[in-house]
């Protein structure tokens, strides 16, 4: 216990989006916060580690001795190499992957000489399953994900935790797949597409976003596309979950697998344009979409890379009853967001001026 009264709980990854849509729902702990830079808001406790650094295991375990911490909520990843400014791709393992594993190297240490570090939450993905699922699958599906080296990473580290759970003493694991994070403040690959944020570093990219210009949702010929489903699920949603499992008086020790996304159906990717009024722009194949894409990359017009196309593209669903039954009664106030209501919610402002397709041709035939 803190001076406080409260308990501690170590936050990796504080300064990203999950870690600040969920510090207003820690107001029973006092939070210790991890990150590479100091979020946007003040923070009582807050330690700069980079998780890429093999320095970081020691001082996380002398961290959580000294400020006696009961839970780790573990948030650090690279997600988005432009944003973050980590372009390198084994720089980016070392952070996402082997800082997975000093983690709970550290928190394994700390229960070994007398912690008391009862909770460690780790959200990994949906992308971790890959791209293209026959069906909404269950916790049991084989870990797919391939070409993205973010849904890579979540693979890898997802089997980084199911192999380290055992070692981290009395200590109840939750490892999350969410599906693809939505909200007014998010921005990842796909809400940057339905978005049509001209996201890249170059000065194309930077005229545009002045003008308030943006790009189309590219999609292949053939009706399969338009009709591939997603469920998405609202960050403050997750935000709730986190803080769920800490305040949770069960304790379910050992590794606890569970899908998370929205209440109710899935939205096709036409839906889902609609609901962000985004221009659609279909081109004859996969290949093309993905020519064009590199193009938009390349000059430095678009943040995504080619490589996320498959996850826009692909239908993956999954089979969230699990954790519906272990919220019972608290499925909705926790849940709050469907999937429609919580892509409303993401795309509320007012739409902005979208490239026509003949000046997206013009500009990347130059």
């Amino acid at each position: 216990m803190a001076e406080s009264g409260k308990p501690r709980v170590l936050v990796t990854g504080v300064a990203g989006n999950l870690g600040l849509r969920l510090l207003p729902e820690l107001r029973d702990f006092d939070v210790v916060g991890v990150d590479m830079h100091a979020p946007a808001v003040a923070l009582h406790d807050f330690r700069a580690i980079d998780l890429g650094d093999e320095s970081s295991c020691p001082r996380l375990v002398e961290l959580l001795r000294d400020t006696r911490a009961s839970a780790v909520i573990h948030l650090a990843f690279v997600i988005d190499p432009v944003r973050t400014g980590v372009l390198d791709v084994p720089r980016m393992w070392q952070i996402n992957v082997a800082g997975t594993a000093r983690v709970m190297e550290a928190i394994a240490e700390v229960n070994r000489m007398g912690g008391g570090i009862a909770r460690f939450i780790f959200p990994s993905s949906v992308s971790a399953y890959g791209p293209d699922l026959p069906r909404a699958v269950d916790e049991q599906y084989p870990l797919g994900a391939h070409t993205l080296p973010y849904a890579i990473h979540k693979r890898e580290a997802d089997v980084v935790v199911q192999a380290r759970a055992p070692r981290l003493g009395a200590c109840s694991t939750y490892l999350l797949r969410p599906h693809i994070f939505v909200g007014a403040s998010m921005q990842n690959y796909l809400v940057g597409a339905l978005r049509g944020t001209p996201s890249g570093r170059g000065r194309i990219a930077e005229r545009w976003r002045a003008k308030g210009r943006r790009l189309p949702l590219l999609l292949p010929f053939g009706k399969q596309y338009p009709e591939a489903r997603f469920q998405f699920l609202h960050v403050d949603d997750m935000a709730r979950l986190v803080a769920w499992l800490l305040h949770h008086v069960e304790e379910r020790r050992g590794l606890n697998i569970l899908n998370v996304a929205g209440r109710g159906a899935p939205v096709t990717i036409a839906r889902a344009a609609a609901i962000a009024g985004s221009k659609t722009v279909r081109l004859p194949g996969r290949a093309l979409c993905r020519a064009v894409l590199r193009l938009l990359w390349q000059m430095g017009i678009s943040g995504i890379p080619p490589e996320a196309l498959p996850y826009m593209l692909g239908t993956y669903l999954m089979d969230c009853s699990r954790l519906e039954q272990m919220l019972g009664a608290d499925y909705t106030r926790v849940m709050r967001f469907t999937v429609e209501d919580a892509l409303r919610d993401t795309f509320g402002a007012a739409a902005e001026t979208p490239v026509s397709a003949n000046e997206l041709q013009q500009t990347v035939a130059r």
